[in-house]
Formats: structure tokens, sequence, C-alpha cells
């Protein structure tokens, strides 16, 4: 394959031309071969010379019965780090520029980037990021010795036979992998630099962890084509939910990062005797628990990242959407033993191709299991396991873009108590007005002890749409854009979900399972007076009143928080202001010129502690 042949940016021509060896493969075989370090080879350490520091192993790879283990020696590079994406260019950004961050302009380290990969061996492919359909072609100039990272893009995005590949092909972005750099110019951080050129959208990724440098740095170009067009890539998954008496609704599940995306494909995690552990009682050890025999049938359509380009809608009211994934970026962190959850277990123990694992503890030759976690320190399991799962093996999998009945938004809510109020004020779920569930897109909470990212201290946004941190243009154009899906999809209905905590009750991801399965059976059947109340904090809509799932009654502790004994109206009050004044820090930056003016009422109503009521007033739902 000569890829200088083709309509290939200069800059990648010139580096295919003076790199020793350039690998072009045609399958992701090839690529399982590449990452571990020959056919034959069962294990394999990527390692760099690093000026002045000497070889540093950025990662270690396995062949493993079912694919490939990957394992990075620094705990730091087992979860994304949230402020890597700074931008190279002088486009208009609200996102930090490489000049103000680094203290000096990107240019000169885009050149020693190329250099660099001029005197490497070399794998280069073509993809098309998001769908064939909707997207834009793709280009990945990797180090050979990177294979697995080579091996992940590939899975999660396709990769063009390059004997198919058109002689006028014309990359629209261009993905350069370089690690080294990690060490020389940010001290070891994970950077990701997004550089907007006229004719080309250039990305620089400078460490190995696929979230940010792969699978989000995409996302990042598909956001920044949105953004100039009118629409958006949520970040979400999808599925739909086919009840026992074969009603079907469609959930689409968002969030940041932790928020219960990939859970919302699951099956509710059963205890041993077959019950659902609806929670157990922080204070006083009491656990409650659901029978439920049969539950729906699940067919997923996305995972993380849904294209809602305007060629897929329809004039009825409601959004439609279509998967931008080849793959699915799964994390693994609740499966700790045997039997957790089944299916998931098979698919990835005895899958139809080869998987990619990270950050799971797993022996070269042998088969990698999901729920053994490589540790951070003794005794302490990394937060991150991670499992890239193709589409082509989930069964069930709907191809086609699909039109969406309840929109959910999730978070991850820390215990409350009276004695330890927190935001953890959230019931097993609540039901938001448009314009209420549009301000929980903008101000999206990070949420408590979030397994994906680095951490944080307190209460935290992950921006605009939960997917701020990968782009890199203007978040109120963002904030404008899902607002155009709001007040144009009023047939839709809105629901706020937590996980891990509600109250003094740990319930993990059990009132999503529960909430999708309840909502399922009901259809589009509208709430009687008698089911739900206003919550006691506005900006948390209706909280249910009554609810009944195959015949047993919610304890209405679950779903009015300030009903717990161990919480109490004054523990809840304490928590409710503290969502007020996250709201109020996370919306002021969004009161731009910029800002549509009806996002603009919406804010001020939140800013000034509106009423459910106003908040419905401004956007009726129909």
């Amino acid at each position: 394959m000569d890829w200088t042949q083709l309509g290939i940016p200069e800059e990648a021509k010139a580096i295919l031309k003076a790199a020793p060896r350039v690998i072009s493969p045609a399958s992701e075989q090839e690529l399982v071969d590449l990452a571990c370090g020959g056919r034959e080879s069962k294990f394999f350490e990527v390692a760099y010379e690093v000026p002045g520091v000497g070889r540093v192993v950025e990662a270690t790879v396995a062949r493993v019965r079912n694919g490939v283990a990957a394992n990075y020696p620094e705990p730091y590079m087992r979860r994304r780090d949230p402020n890597c994406l700074v931008v190279g260019d002088d486009l208009p950004t609200d996102k930090p520029r490489f000049a103000e961050r680094f203290g000096e302009p990107f240019e000169g380290l885009r050149q020693q980037t190329f250099d660099w990969l001029k005197s490497q061996e070399l794998i280069v492919f073509a993809f098309n990021a998001g769908a064939d359909e909707i997207g834009l072609g793709a280009l990945v100039l990797c180090p050979a010795n990177a294979g697995f990272f080579a091996l992940g893009l590939a899975m999660l995005q396709g990769m063009l036979n390059p004997a198919a590949i058109p002689a006028d092909f014309h990359p629209a972005a261009v993905v350069y992998v370089a690690p080294v750099f990690r060490h020389t110019h940010f001290q070891g951080k994970q950077v990701v630099v997004h550089n907007r050129l006229p004719h080309v959208y250039e990305m620089f990724s400078y460490n190995l962890y696929p979230g940010p440098s792969a699978k989000k740095g995409v996302y990042g170009m598909l956001l920044s084509l949105g953004e100039k067009e009118g629409w958006t890539t949520a970040h979400c998954s999808t599925v739909r939910v086919i009840t026992p008496y074969d009603n079907e609704i469609t959930i689409m599940h968002e969030g940041a990062s932790g928020g219960g995306k990939s859970e919302m494909l699951e099956q509710a995690h059963r205890a041993p005797d077959g019950r659902w552990l609806l929670g157990r009682n922080l204070v006083t050890g009491e656990e409650r628990y659901l029978q439920i025999p049969r539950a729906c049938e699940l067919r997923p359509v996305t995972d993380d990242m849904a294209l809602c380009h305007p060629s897929i809608q329809a004039n009825h009211g409601k959004l439609r959407l279509k998967d931008a994934e080849r793959s699915w970026f799964v994390r693994v962190d609740h499966i700790r033993r045997y039997g957790t959850d089944p299916f998931l277990e098979g698919l990835t123990a005895q899958p139809e191709r080869p998987l990619l694992f990270l950050n799971i503890d797993a022996v070269p030759g042998a088969r990698a299991l999901i729920w053994e976690h490589i540790e951070d320190a003794p005794g302490k399991p990394c937060p991150n396991p991670r499992v890239i799962i193709p589409r082509a093996i989930v069964p069930n999998i709907i191809e086609n873009s699909v039109t969406v009945d309840i929109r959910s938004f999730g978070v991850r809510t820390p215990p409350c108590t009276r004695e330890k109020p927190s935001y953890g004020i959230i019931g097993l779920f609540h039901i938001l007005p448009p314009a209420l569930a549009w301000l929980w897109r903008l101000v999206a909470p990070r949420g408590y002890d979030n397994p994906s990212i680095v951490e944080t201290e307190g209460m935290s946004s992950e921006g605009v749409g939960s997917y701020w941190p990968f782009a890199s243009g203007l978040q109120v154009r963002h904030a404008n854009i899902l607002l155009d899906q709001f007040a144009a999809y009023r047939r839709m209905r809105y629901i706020l979900v937590p996980n891990q905590h509600i109250g003094a009750w740990k319930v993990g991801f059990m009132a999503e399972w529960i909430a999708r399965e309840y909502l399922a059976r009901r259809g589009s059947a509208r709430f009687r007076p008698e089911q739900i109340r206003p919550a006691r904090c506005a900006l948390l809509g209706y909280a249910m009143h009554q609810m009944q799932v195959e015949g047993q009654q919610i304890a209405r502790w679950f779903l009015q928080v300030d009903t717990q004994p161990e919480v109490g109206e004054e523990g809840y009050d304490q928590g409710a202001q503290m969502l007020y004044e996250f709201f109020q820090r996370t919306l002021q930056p969004f009161l731009t010129e910029d800002l549509d003016p009806l996002g603009r009422q919406i804010i001020t109503c939140a800013l000034d502690r509106g009423t459910l009521q106003d908040f419905e007033a401004l956007i009726p739902a129909e």
C-alpha cells in the first residue's frame, strides 16, 4: 500500500516516506499479532527510550485465549485525566490553548512530533469516524510497537481495507500517536492536542490510554463537525426494552462517566436466591429486596456515543439516533466475582473474535476474566477495568437508527444522612419537565466516587452534554444545539435517576434497572395525580409518590428521600442547598450574548429558584 499516492495531508505523506517501515494491516488479527510483538509472541513490553530519562515501559501486553490484555505500570494511566484536552489552533474555543497552558506555540512541538514519527516503524490505517454515511474519513499514524492502541482504535471505529480505499481518498482528520512526549514535555501527564486546521482536523495523542487518546479523541472530531453543522453526538447508551407482555419502549440514558450508561444495557444483578437487592441501609444494616420473576428483554442500540444527525430525524415529536461506534468500551468494575453478570462474563470469556482487555490481570496464554481487576496498590483494585466488545458479537443488537421514548439522565450520588448531608437526595427516579431536563445536561454532575477518571475534589461538572471534556469548541454553541432538541421533540418523557446511593441506602445501579422495568411496563400511560408529587427541591422535578412493580410496593423513602428517618427534612434541605449552589456556579458561564433567549430564560429561572410550574411553562410538553 503506497499511502503517499493518496490525497492525504502533506505532513502525513512526509512522515510515511521517511519512516523506516510502514505496516498497513488489513485485518484486526494482524493488529492482534502486532500488539503482542509478533505472531508467535505471547508477551510484549511497549517501551521507549526517553531522552534524559532512559527506557520507559508504557504498557505490557499479553496474548490471551480470548484476545489481548494490556496493562499500564502507572495507576495514573489506567483512568482518563479529565483535563487532558488542549487546543493547538487559534479558532474559537472555551478550552485551554496549548500556548496558554505550556507557554509556547504548539507549532514547535507539532514539528518535533512529525520528526519523531519519521524515525519510527509505523502502523497506518484509515477509518470512518462515526457511521459510514454520517461522520468523516480519518487516518491514524501509530508507532508499530503500540499495536494494542491501534487495535483498540480499529475495534472502536472500524478499519478500511487498504485494497478498497479509493485513489481520491481525502481524510478530514488525522490521528498522530506519539507517547514519548508525555515524558519530555508534559511531566508524565495525559495530553491530547486538538488542532483544527482549514483542510484537516489533526489530533495528537501523547499517551496510550485509549479513553482520551482514541475513543474520546474521535468523539471530539464528531462534536466539532456537529458544532459547525448544528447537530450533536450524544453521550449516552440506548436500549429497546421489551416487556413480558410485548410492550416496547426505547430509553436513551445520558450522564457523565460512571453515570450508568453501560449498566442500562445490562440485566439487573440478582442475589443468589434470584431476588433483586433494592438497597442496604448504611445506618441500620437493613436490606430490602424485590422479586421479579421475569425481567424485560433488552435490545442494545448504543453504549456511549450516539449520532443525532438531521438526516435520520423525523417530524413526529421524538428524537432519533444511531450508534457512532463499531465496538463498545465497557467498564466492568462492578463485576467482582464469577456469576455477577453471566451474560457479560460468557460473552467476554468465549467471544467469537478477539477482544481487548485493559486493566485486567491476565496471564499470557490463559483466559482473561473480567472480574480479575489489576490492583492499583496491594488490596486496592483498579476502579476502571475495561473491555472493548465489538457490536457484531452482541446478541439482539439493533443496527439501524431508533426513536427515543424516554430520555434519562444518571447521576452518581453519595450517601446522605442528617449528620452528613450531601446531594444524595435523588429518589429512585424523578420526572423532569423538558426545560429542567436541559439544565441537567448543562450542569452534568461528575458525581460521587467516579471510577472512570482521575479523582477531583467535591461536586464538579462534566460539562455541557456530559461530553464537554471531549469537545474543542464553544460550550454555549453546544448548549444551544441541545436546547433545540428539547424545544423540538416535545413528545418525549424525561427522567433523572441516581446510582450508588439513595439517601442512607446503598443501591448500586438498582435504581435505573427498576426504573427501566417499571417504565417499560407502563408504556406511554400518563401518571395519575396521586402517583407523583412535586419534589421538595424544585430542581428534582416530580418525585414518585406511589410505585408498584410486579405487585410489590416500593417504600416511599426510596422515592422521596426527605421521608427517610436517617435524613429527614433538615438533611434533605441541606443537600438541596448544595445542588442549588452547584447549579448556580455551573450555569453562570452560559449567560453570554450568544445563548439562545429561551436558554437564558431557563437558566435565569433556575438561578432565581423558580418553581416547577415555572419550568413547565418555558417548554410545554405535549
